[in-house]
C-alpha cells in the first residue's frame, strides 16, 4: 500500500546518522513498533518498508514513523501483518488543529482524545504537540 506525507513535516535525525534509510530504521525502531525483519530502502521521496508486525497497529506505527520525517513524500508497505482486526484512519493535521479537535471530528467526543494521543506514542510525546502537516493514526474506538 501506499502512503502520502506532507514532506516538509516531521523531525530530523538524531546525530550520528549516516543516510537517510538507515535514520528512517532508527527512528521505527526508537518507537518500539514491533516491526520484526524491518528493512528500509529510500528511493528519493519515497520510502519503502518490509517486515513483519503483529497487527494492523504496530505496522501503522512504522508507516507513521517513517512518513513524518522530512523529506519524505510517499511510504509504500509490504510489511506483512499476522492479525488484522481493527481498521484505522490516518488524518493529516492542519493549522488550529489539537487532538480534542480532532476526536470531536472522528469519534464525537473530545475527551477521547487520549485514544489518538496512544495511537501514536511514543511518536507524540505530549498530546498538546502536535503540528501541521504530520500524519496521525485515528485508530477504532475500542
Amino acid at each position: 500500500m501506499l502512503f502520502k506525507f506532507a514532506k516538509e513535516a516531521g523531525e530530523k535525525f538524531r546525530a550520528g546518522i549516516a543516510n537517510a534509510a538507515e535514520g528512517i530504521k532508527d527512528r521505527i525502531q526508537g518507537h518500539k513498533t514491533g516491526v520484526k525483519d524491518l528493512q528500509v530502502e529510500e528511493q528519493g521521496e519515497r520510502v519503502v518498508l518490509k517486515g513483519k508486525a503483529k497487527n494492523r497497529a504496530e505496522a501503522e506505527k512504522a508507516i507513521v514513523a517513517a512518513g513524518n520525517t522530512p523529506g519524505v513524500a510517499e511510504v509504500e508497505s509490504h510489511i506483512d501483518i499476522e492479525n488484522e482486526p481493527e481498521q484505522t484512519v490516518f488524518y493529516t493535521v492542519k493549522g488550529g488543529d489539537t487532538l480534542s479537535k480532532i476526536a470531536k471530528a472522528h469519534y464525537g467526543d473530545a475527551m477521547k482524545y487520549p485514544v489518538i494521543f496512544e495511537a501514536n506514542k511514543p511518536m507524540l510525546s505530549d498530546p498538546d504537540k502536535i503540528y501541521p502537516g504530520q500524519t496521525l493514526r485515528i485508530p477504532t474506538e475500542g
